[in-house]
């Protein structure tokens, strides 16, 4: 049986700048992000992965295309509309966490659902604490926190609303390997056991190969796609890449 399209793109371009100095981040890529999978995009530097999540997120909008959110085009809200959907639909774990420091973990992690003047359920708050191992730390502020505790609040609150959709960009950026794999674990525990659909933008191919699907851009386009990603087929995904880019830039010189 197909999977469900949790998101989509149809066409999707995004242009910066005008003329002679315009740069497309985004040149014509449609793409379809599952329910309950895990997707790493990944590609070069430049390649359009920050911005592609961006404008499926609604924090920036393309110049042309469209992005869905289930049957929802966001380009036809208005910014009301849209800065709901974002809060109640959409989890963000970012690599820099963006914790409030004079909130504690607990208050952090509600935090989506107190601005939306809502109570957390008692029993999904105490499966996300449990799932993330944050029971003896949820007093505690950022400042007492280590990064992995950090980011595992950051991923918490992104799943506390029970979004429709994960969006992670770059989430162990910032973590030594030990608290990178705790990080990854719980995201792929989500998808697993909670069938969360999560979208997670890295150019490591380590995290990646915790995926169920690397999806790879280069100049803006969506070039390739792994399904059962280990670390030696991405590096080898990667490797073609920048050998096929070294070649048109030598062909265009």
């Amino acid at each position: 049986m197909e999977s469900a399209v949790a998101a989509r793109t149809v066409d999707l371009c995004k242009v910066y700048g005008q003329g002679d100095a315009a740069v497309a981040a985004l040149d014509h890529v449609s793409v379809d992000f599952y329910t309950g999978e895990f997707t790493a995009v990944m590609g070069p530097s430049g390649s359009g992965k920050s911005t592609l999540m961006h404008c499926m997120a609604g924090l920036d909008s393309p110049t042309t295309g469209q992005v869905f959110l289930g049957d929802v085009e966001l380009s036809a809200l208005n910014d009301k509309d849209l800065t709901r959907l974002r809060r109640d639909r959409i989890g963000f774990v970012f690599q820099a966490y963006n914790l409030v420091p004079t909130l504690t973990a607990q208050e952090n992690v509600e935090l989506p659902l107190s601005i939306a003047g809502k109570k957390p359920d008692k029993s999904w708050f105490d499966k996300v604490i449990n799932t993330v191992g944050l029971g003896p730390r949820l007093h505690h502020r950022p400042n007492e926190l280590s990064g992995g505790q950090q980011q595992r609040v950051a991923a918490a609150r992104a799943l506390i609303s029970r979004p429709d959709i994960v969006f992670a960009d770059e989430p162990t950026g910032n973590l030594d390997s030990v608290a990178s794999a705790e990080v990854l674990g719980l995201l792929r525990t989500n998808v697993d056991e909670y069938q969360q659909t999560i979208v997670m933008v890295t150019h490591d191919p380590v995290a990646a190969a915790y995926t169920d699907r690397v999806i790879f851009l280069a100049d803006g386009k969506a070039v390739r796609e792994l399904r059962k990603p280990t670390v030696e087929l991405i590096i080898e995904e990667l490797r073609v890449l920048t050998a096929e880019a070294v070649a048109g830039t030598a062909a265009e010189a």
